[in-house]
C-alpha cells in the first residue's frame, strides 16, 4: 500500500515552515500558521490511520478473495500480503480524506466528496482484493482516526473548536487564504499619519 498518502501534507508542511514568517505581514502569518496547521492535521490524521489498519491487517490475518479460503479465514500474524485482508487499507485511506473534508468544508465533503471516496473504496470490492466487510470497516476505521485526531487538534486549539457535545467543529478564524473578506459591518481602523516634526 505504501505511504504515499503521507506525501501531500509533507509537501504543504516543509515550504511553509521554510518560510521567514518574521517577515511576514500579520494576515499572512496567520495564513503560513493555518497551513502549518493544516497540514500537520492531515499528516497526523492519514498517519494515524494508516499505523491502526497495518497494525490491525496484521493482528487479524484475513484472507483476501483472490485465494478463496472463505470469509472466515484468518491466519493471524502471517505477514503475508494475501492474508491481510481487513481492515482495507485503500477504503481507510478513503475514510481519512473523506473526513479531512467533512471536517473543514461540511458541505463539499458531504455531497462531494463522500461519494466519491465511498465509490473509490468500493472499486477494491469489485477487483476481488476485498470483501465488503473489510471496506466497510476501513473506511469507518479511516473516518474516526481523522475525528479522533480533531479532537485533539480542538483540545490543543488549533483549527477546531468543540461543540456542546464535544465534537469538533472548524474555527472561524481557520482560513487558507489571505483574501477573505471582512465582517459585515465593520470599518477599516484609521491609519494616523507621522507628524512632521
Amino acid at each position: 500500500m505504501g505511504g504515499w498518502y503521507l506525501i501531500p501534507p509533507l509537501v504543504l508542511f516543509v515550504p511553509v515552515n521554510l518560510l521567514d514568517w518574521q517577515a511576514l505581514s500579520r494576515r499572512w502569518r496567520m495564513v503560513a500558521y493555518n497551513w502549518t496547521c493544516f497540514a500537520f492535521f492531515v499528516l497526523s490524521a492519514a498517519g494515524l490511520s494508516g499505523l491502526t489498519v497495518t497494525v490491525l491487517k496484521h493482528v487479524f490475518g484475513r484472507s483476501r478473495p483472490v485465494l478463496d479460503m472463505g470469509l472466515f479465514s484468518f491466519r493471524p500474524f502471517e505477514f503475508d500480503p494475501y492474508f491481510a485482508s481487513f481492515p482495507s487499507g485503500h477504503a481507510t485511506n478513503m475514510g481519512m480524506l473523506a473526513a479531512v473534508v467533512i471536517l473543514l468544508s461540511p458541505a463539499w465533503g458531504k455531497y462531494v466528496v463522500l461519494p466519491i471516496t465511498v465509490w473509490v473504496a468500493a472499486t477494491r470490492i469489485a477487483v476481488g482484493a476485498h470483501y465488503p466487510s473489510d471496506t466497510i470497516a476501513g473506511f469507518g476505521l479511516g473516518m474516526a482516526c481523522t475525528v479522533v485526531t480533531a479532537l485533539v487538534f480542538a483540545r490543543l486549539g488549533f483549527i477546531f473548536g468543540q461543540t456542546a457535545a464535544g465534537l469538533p467543529i472548524r474555527k472561524k478564524t481557520f482560513r487558507l487564504s489571505a483574501a477573505w473578506r471582512k465582517p459585515a459591518g465593520s470599518t477599516p481602523t484609521p491609519v494616523l499619519a507621522a507628524a512632521n516634526p
